[in-house]
């Protein structure tokens, strides 16, 4: 598979607009969020989706957000870039290079998306218009960012199929979304994502609804792309074999909050919050027999418009004591590791983690105990 040469520069937009962010260097920090909330409004009260979430992602690097359903994951993301509908007011803080972009318009915004940061959005199988040929949806973007004739983004598009490994790239561009397998519609979701080259990749869920093997393909491609182009990436999964090997830092969300955040080998080898032990736990281990019960979470998410006082998690918790009812912990940075944060009273002290070997790719019973 051959990279291709990368798309030319955008152009900047105007001074009406906003001026484009600057540059960034290798290892530079690219994306700082301070305490992020959103809040939607709803018949039964104010949703709060994502609450109080601080995060900082440097250039190049990965950072993995955990969860199950409904932690607030994919808001999290939207919320970031500001794809969220009109019912939705979020307040704190998200700085893109230096620029502050959370209360930006969307004349603003649209000068950013797809330019400076883009989404994977999380199901190929409705993401694609199903009206449009490939080709459209691909140079869309092009056109919107940069000054290219017909031919040149034609071109472009092409390089971008080969680029994310689609065979007949010129008979693809031709076709619509449902003449194509779900593997072919991820990576047309994926070069769309990066027809302009952006400096920042969201990446929700991009392996759903699709077999073990497409899922390690696409992996490995995001993978190659962000070492290719230095991205920074935020890879939303709900699998933490999904980020086992792939991702530098991980936060795991629960109830709209980051309960542990840490670099990813600090993260598996001293987990301390329960939640993140049961997630680890729920993850299918390749010595089980046939039809062997997946060890999920009991009981459900708790309801984001009633959330219980003291810990969100504590009626799950099986280390829960009376002060977890009442009394809602903070992160809090680990003794013995600065760079490792959690939010629990009473952690736990990863014995899981060093005796459980991790399957990537491999589907969770995480999900299935939000349901059970």
């Amino acid at each position: 598979m051959t990279d291709p040469s990368p798309p030319p520069e955008p152009t900047a937009p105007s001074a009406a607009e906003a001026a484009p962010a600057p540059p960034v260097s290798p290892g530079e920090v690219l994306l700082e969020v301070t305490d992020l909330r959103t809040t939607f409004s709803s018949p039964r009260g104010p949703v709060r989706a994502v609450r109080g979430v601080s995060l900082t992602l440097r250039r190049g690097r990965t950072l993995g957000v955990v969860g199950e359903s409904g932690s607030g994951k994919s808001v999290l993301s939207r919320s970031i870039m500001g794809l969220v509908p009109s019912n939705a007011t979020r307040t704190g803080s998200v700085r893109f290079a230096g620029t502050e972009i959370l209360n930006a318009d969307a004349k603003v915004m649209r000068s950013y998306w797809g330019d400076q940061m883009a989404m994977v959005f999380q199901d190929p199988m409705t993401a694609l218009n199903p009206v449009l040929r490939v080709e459209q949806q691909i140079t869309e973007s092009l056109h919107e960012h940069i000054d290219l004739t017909k031919k040149q983004a034609r071109d472009t598009a092409m390089q971008l199929l080969e680029s994310v490994g689609i065979p007949e790239p010129a008979r693809r561009l031709r076709m619509y979304p449902h003449e194509l397998s779900g593997g072919m519609r991820q990576r047309i979701m994926i070069a769309i994502a990066l027809a302009c080259g952006p400096r920042l990749l969201f990446a929700d869920e991009p392996t759903t609804a699709l077999d073990v093997t497409v899922q390690a393909q696409i992996l490995d491609l995001l993978q190659t792309m962000q070492q290719d182009r230095q991205m920074a990436m935020i890879l939303v999964t709900h699998d933490l074999g999904v980020v086992a090997g792939r991702a530098h830092d991980i936060a795991v969300m629960y109830a709209g909050r980051i309960v542990e955040q840490a670099p990813a080998a600090s993260l598996f080898a001293h987990m301390r919050h329960p939640y993140t032990e049961a997630l680890l736990r729920s993850i299918p281990k390749l010595e089980m027999s046939k039809h062997t019960r997946l060890d999920a979470i009991g009981g459900r998410p708790p309801d984001l418009v009633n959330i219980p006082e003291g810990c969100a998690f504590a009626p799950r918790c099986p280390h829960a004591q009376d002060r977890c009812l009442t009394e809602d912990p903070q992160l809090v940075p680990d003794p013995a590791d600065p760079d490792h944060l959690y939010a629990c009273h009473f952690p736990v002290h990863g014995v899981l983690a060093a005796a459980t070997p991790v399957t990537v790719g491999a589907a969770s019973g995480a999900d299935a105990g939000a349901s059970s």
